[in-house]
């Protein structure tokens, strides 16, 4: 059941046009009726009649400043009163309002009424669920939001970082070596032509580094949305630059996958091997990924150092400091869970587990 309505009240001549209802029961059908009517400004609930002191409806009608008799035959007596319904159960009290006869006063009871509160409590509980998703979907975007806004952040660091540190500084070397050569080509043509050649070669490093960074910016061809050639090619070159042994081995149809599932998974299995390399001084990782019609699964093993994991638990700035947090969150992005295992000396593993469901579901951003 929902919570309460927002208090409201008791008006002691209904609104022009409003119904005026009183109610006999305060169980789960009253309940119910108080809840839906409570908010409907056509509707005026002038009386609760309940003879149980403890009954659930209660305290929603006092919280409403409804009036309260245990005498169900005071409702009917009210100068304001155009519907009684009979919500109690008790086939004594709805004999009764069979057979009585009031001007302008409609009862209803028995298996209409227990249709009508059960048909209401039905919506009282779907309206439930449909916040509760909608606020879990409210939180999922807003997690997506800053974890996007962080996400780019992070990238751009790091690709300036790498631009710098790479690209830049190999073209400011083949030009420190073709201002050389300029100056080498008549008095020492021979040695002008050696600087040619290692200006050359630092040149054709440079085009790998360029190429590097814009595979980094987009690691799966966006015209066929590939995930896994795009892994392979990002595990070849981490291995040549971190000189970690790097082993991938993969089960399953990508095609089964939306785009953005792929592009958080690439995220995230990047994420953990940027870890590794920071981290966990490791000379081997392994990397499984396992796609099902019902489950997708992704492992990533070390055997790095690892480290107390209920101890970084405990510590909010170990926990971000060994990247788990990023990978967690973005874990939830696509609708899974993720899981951190390790112990000192025993290396660190990484389990990203994201049910497939209806072929995957809204959190992946495709309807």
């Amino acid at each position: 059941m929902t919570a309460p309505p927002s208090k409201r009240g008791r008006r002691d001549t209904p609104s022009p046009g409003a119904t005026s209802v009183a109610i006999i029961g305060a169980g789960r059908g009253g309940t119910a009726l108080m809840e839906i009517f409570a908010n409907d400004p056509l509707v005026q609930i002038v009386g609760v009649a309940e003879v149980v002191p403890d009954a659930p409806g209660l305290d929603l009608a006092r919280q409403l400043k409804i009036p309260i008799t245990q005498d169900y035959r005071q409702l009917l007596t009210m100068e304001h009163v155009d519907l009684i319904i009979d919500v109690s159960g008790d086939p004594d009290v709805w004999k009764f309002l069979q057979d009585f006869h009031r001007m302008g006063v409609t009862a209803i009871g028995g298996a209409s009424a227990k249709f009508m509160w059960e048909l209401i409590e039905a919506r009282i509980r779907a309206t439930a669920e449909i916040e509760k998703t909608l606020n879990k979907y409210q939180s999922l975007y807003r997690l997506y939001v800053k974890e996007t806004g962080a996400a780019v952040t992070d990238e751009r660091t790091r690709i300036a970082c790498e631009i710098h540190d790479g690209f830049v500084q190999i073209l400011a070397g083949v030009n420190f070596k073709l201002d050389l050569c300029q100056q080498l080509i008549r008095k020492n043509p021979r040695a002008s032509l050696a600087t040619l050649k290692e200006s050359k070669a630092q040149l054709k490093l440079a085009i790998q580094e360029a190429r590097q960074v814009i595979f980094n910016l987009r690691p799966l061809h966006y015209d066929k949305m590939d995930l896994i050639p795009g892994l392979t090619n990002y595990f070849a070159s981490y291995q040549t630059q971190t000189h970690i042994a790097t082993k991938f081995t993969v089960t399953g149809d990508e095609q089964i996958l939306f785009p953005r599932t792929k592009i958080f998974l690439f995220r995230i299995i990047q994420e953990a091997l940027s870890n590794v390399e920071k981290h966990a001084k490791a000379d081997r990782v392994a990397i499984k990924l396992d796609i099902g019609p019902d489950r997708l699964r992704v492992t990533i093993a070390d055997n790095g150092v690892g480290f107390d994991m209920e101890a970084v638990l405990r510590d909010p700035e170990k926990w971000d400091h060994f990247g788990i947090k990023g990978i967690l969150e973005r874990t939830r992005l696509v609708g899974g869970e993720g899981r951190v295992e390790s112990k000192p000396g025993k290396g660190t593993k990484v389990v990203v587990d994201v049910p497939m469901g209806n072929k995957e579901e809204i959190h992946n951003g495709e309807d």
